[in-house]
C-alpha cells in the first residue's frame, strides 16, 4: 500500500505524527521548488508554509489518486504564481544556494542558476520540476496540467536556452 495513501488516511483521522512524517517527507522539496521561484529565502519558507497550510485546509476534500507531491508541487506551483502576480517587478537580490555538491564547481553551479533565473516563467517551472526536483515527465504534465507533448517540448526548449546561455551564445 502507498506510504501516502496510508500517511493522509491517518492525517484525516487527526494522526499528529502522520502530519509530522508528512511534513518531514516534503519539506525540504517544496522549499526547494519554492526558492528556485523566489530568490528571497524567507518568502520561499513562507511559501512553503502556505503550500502546506492549503493542502491542510483541503484535506477532507482531497483525493488520493497518485503521489501526494503532485498535488504539493501543484499547490506551490499555484503560491509561487500568485505571489509573482502581485509583485510589479522582481528584483534577484541572491541565488538560492544548491546543496548538491556534485554539480561541478561554485562557478558552474552559478552558471546554471542563473540560467534557469533567466528562463521564461512557463520553461522554468518545468525545467525546475524536471531537472532540479528529478520529476517524471508525466508527472510534470499532471502538476501543471499540461499535456505531456508540452512537458517535453519545454524541457528541451528549456534546456536550448541554458546551454546557449551558459555557452555564451545569448
Amino acid at each position: 500500500m502507498d506510504m501516502d495513501y496510508i500517511l493522509v488516511k491517518k492525517m484525516r483521522m487527526g494522526d499528529e505524527e502522520a502530519v509530522e512524517i508528512f511534513v518531514t517527507r516534503y519539506y525540504a522539496r517544496i522549499l526547494a521548488y519554492c526558492q528556485v521561484h523566489v530568490s528571497d529565502r524567507g518568502y520561499a519558507e513562507d511559501m512553503t508554509q502556505e503550500t502546506f497550510a492549503h493542502f491542510f485546509r483541503t484535506l477532507k476534500q482531497y483525493r488520493h489518486y497518485g503521489k501526494a507531491a503532485n498535488y504539493l508541487y501543484a499547490i506551490a506551483s499555484n503560491v509561487c504564481r500568485d505571489y509573482h502576480r502581485k509583485q510589479k517587478e522582481i528584483v534577484i537580490e541572491n541565488i538560492p544556494e544548491q546543496e548538491d555538491v556534485n554539480a561541478g564547481d561554485p562557478e558552474s553551479r552559478m552558471d546554471v542558476q542563473i540560467a534557469f533565473e533567466r528562463l521564461p516563467e512557463e520553461l522554468k517551472e518545468t525545467a525546475v520540476l524536471y531537472f532540479q526536483q528529478e520529476q517524471k515527465q508525466k508527472d510534470i504534465a499532471v502538476m501543471l496540467g499540461i499535456g505531456l507533448p508540452l512537458v517535453k517540448y519545454r524541457i528541451r526548449r528549456a534546456r536550448e536556452m541554458m546551454a546557449a546561455y551558459i555557452s555564451g551564445d545569448i
